[in-house]
């Protein structure tokens, strides 16, 4: 697979202006791709995230009036007592929340940051989180105060109401707080304080509210529900499972629950603590009630970290006859009348309460564990190629694969991060490893930062090399090659293409021997050895069309448009642009007809003709944001920004140019300095 990235297109014509030089990026062999160097569409988003409260919320009437008291002086912070898990926090939240959100028009955000599980949301995950939600397919970067920055920024002059909800400390909230104007909830089982912030802690049940709990879900509990809240320890989660069970089986007596809990109670210790002993009695119960067979798939779940459809299920449960689909929908929906799963109404998804998981994983054997990790990788791996195909697809496919992508990210994270740890020890992860990054080879490039791609790539090459599968090395190695030419390594990313070259020509790979071929032309036409970038390109021209590989033919037409307009040749790279154009559109490759187009508008631009150049530069812009190309849509907003400076209006330049500026600051663009020079110049004028 070959993606063509965006290139520079400095001094021609018009000072300084950005050509879209494209490099292919080695993926899988079935497709080549056209690459600008990557980057998300900038797209509203869903604003209003909140789940709804639970309809039989019952209570807390003391602790809302509190916490409303405190809006007044800022947000809120609700932590559990001693860390407590499911004394209802979340719920109160909602709850809050709910009531306020008409007062922050602007957008509701919710968000788990997972803070008792395996690995917490980073602030920078959590920072990203909410810039998504206003640019849901931008390329952020990766450095917490670049993130916090462009999230003050996001929010400033809005009413946003955001609730955090499950937080593991001050550190993970504290780069949350928000500017004037909105306000920020945070819930926690752990008790601590920040600048802003009013600390609620909250405690259990009173005896009497449990007990109306209790029987707001299952009125049949009767005389029993003061026996049960209290083996429940008043316990919002322990409540809820029990009187849940007791409403869905009707054949289970409130008594017999009764005494079956109290046995329970006196066997289990609560996974984080005495108490908690409550919950893990509760979740004992449910589970109990289970047959041997339900059990061993709700253990299995345990391997999911973050939310999941019923696919994922099938996948993981290894499930493989006709009716699988509806076998393992049967079972989440047990599982949910079970109350041993949770389910996402906006997403259509399920997931594991962070107690539930902890208690499935305590429970599985070595051997499920390992068995349920494998499957999760592999299915996740086809998840992330059928987002790249999509997105591949072109059209209303992209937006579908990059949402895809989006939704199943953590997941897809977690099974190449498993791949990596056992790669040296097992031949099936090894070949995950190596596989996961040609998988998503496209979309990657677009949603992953370089330096992530770097360290993917890095330890897929490391298997690869483990497996002795010279088409996968050559593969990882022109790869990083394409990543460090991103972050302007040059000379390095040149070292990585000619390491893929030769093992491409051992191999007998013309296709991979093509793409390094561009790729080199590339580097160098970075480089300024505009003749020497005109041979390597000419070669992969040639190749191209002796495999019959039009999105390649179409790559290497551009790249040679580019050269000679930087050699001063305008009529002769449009020419070679007219031609890129055709075939992008023929093929219906979107990021290669926005490269034409582009670099049509600097050619036109180059001949003085800067308002055609930029009705050229206003399409390639509308593609660029269409389909994610953010590096795109930074080259084209500098290349307009010039052309509307020869014009003479030198005010909606420097707005370009601003614009294109933040874009190439967050993605590392190093022709960002460039950018920023020009810019000086103008203001000072």
């Amino acid at each position: 697979m070959d993606k063509e990235s965006t290139a520079k297109n400095i001094g021609v014509g018009i000072s300084g202006g950005q050509a879209n030089v494209g490099r292919d990026l080695v993926g899988r062999d079935k497709i080549e791709h056209q690459h600008i160097h990557e980057a998300p569409v900038l797209v509203i988003a869903a604003l209003h995230q909140l789940p709804p409260p639970p309809a039989d919320f019952t209570g807390r009437e003391a602790e809302l009036r509190d916490l409303r008291a405190a809006l007044e002086k800022g947000g809120v912070h609700i932590s559990g007592l001693q860390g407590q898990g499911g004394v209802g926090k979340t719920a109160l939240a909602l709850k809050l929340a709910a009531e306020l959100a008409p007062n922050y028009p602007d957008a509701q955000i919710y968000l788990d940051l997972k803070g008792v599980s395996e690995k917490p949301l980073t602030a920078a995950e959590a920072l990203s989180h909410v810039l998504r939600t206003f640019h849901p397919e931008a390329k952020l970067p990766e450095k917490e105060d670049d993130l916090r920055a462009l999230f003050h920024s996001a929010l400033h002059g809005k009413r946003v109401l955001l609730l955090m909800d499950n937080a593991k400390d001050a550190a993970q909230v504290k780069s949350l707080i928000p500017p004037e104007g909105c306000t920020l909830l945070v819930t926690s089982r752990y008790r601590f304080t920040l600048p802003g912030l009013h600390q609620k802690n909250l405690n259990t049940f009173p005896p009497e509210d449990a007990k109306k709990f209790l029987l707001e879900i299952a009125p049949s509990i009767k005389e029993e529900a003061e026996a049960i809240a209290k083996l429940c320890g008043y316990l919002a989660l322990a409540l809820r499972l029990a009187a849940t069970a007791i409403a869905e089986h009707i054949d289970l007596s409130p008594a017999e629950y009764r005494q079956k809990l109290a046995d329970e109670k006196q066997r289990l210790k609560l996974l984080g603590g005495k108490e908690e002993e409550g919950v893990d009695a509760s979740i004992a119960l449910s589970y109990n009630l289970l047959d041997a067979e339900t059990q061993k798939h709700w253990r299995t779940l345990a391997v999911f970290p973050d939310t999941f459809d019923p696919p994922a299920a099938v996948g993981v449960w290894k499930m493989e006859t006709d009716v699988a689909a509806d076998e393992a929908k049967a079972t989440l929906s047990r599982l949910l009348q079970f109350s041993m799963l949770e389910w996402e109404e906006p997403t259509k998804r399920y997931r594991l309460h962070d107690l539930m998981r902890d208690f499935a994983r305590q429970r599985r054997t070595p051997a499920e564990s390992d068995a349920a990790a494998l499957r999760h990788a592999t299915h996740y791996g086809a998840v992330l190629a059928a987002a790249d195909d999509l997105y591949l697809e072109g059209g209303g496919s992209i937006t579908r694969g990059l949402a895809l992508f989006d939704i199943e990210r953590g997941n897809i994270q977690a099974g190449q991060a498993w791949a990596v740890a056992h790669a040296p020890q097992d031949g099936d992860a090894a070949k995950l490893c190596s596989d996961y990054p040609d998988w998503g080879a496209y979309i990657l490039n677009l949603r992953q930062h370089p330096r992530e791609q770097i360290r993917w790539r890095d330890a897929a090459l490391t298997a690869a090399r483990q497996l002795k599968n010279r088409a996968a090395e050559g593969r990882h190695l022109g790869s990083l090659g394409l990543a460090y030419d991103f972050l302007g390594e040059y000379r390095r990313a040149i070292e990585y293409y000619e390491q893929h070259l030769a093992i491409a020509r051992e191999i007998g790979d013309r296709r991979g021997e093509g793409q390094d071929l561009g790729n080199l032309g590339s580097a160098y036409y970075s480089l300024g050895e505009y003749r020497r970038a005109i041979e390597f390109y000419e070669q992969r021209l040639t190749i191209a069309r002796e495999i019959g590989d039009r999105r390649g033919e179409g790559a290497a037409l551009g790249n040679l448009g580019i050269a000679f307009q930087s050699l001063g040749e305008y009529r002769r790279a449009i020419e070679y642009y007219e031609q890129h154009l055709a075939i992008a559109r023929e093929i219906g490759d979107r990021r290669g007809e926005g490269n034409a187009l582009g670099n049509l508008g600097n050619a036109y631009s180059s001949l003085g003709e800067y308002r055609r150049g930029i009705e050229y530069h206003e399409q390639a812009l509308q593609i660029a944001r269409e389909i994610g190309d953010r590096r795109g849509e930074g080259n084209t907003l500098w290349n307009t920004s010039l052309a509307l400076d020869k014009i003479g209006d030198r005010k909606k330049a420097i707005e370009c140019a601003e614009a294109s500026l933040r874009i190439r600051d967050e993605i590392e663009d190093p022709n960002a300095a460039m950018v920023r020079k020009q810019l000086e110049k103008w203001r000072s004028a």
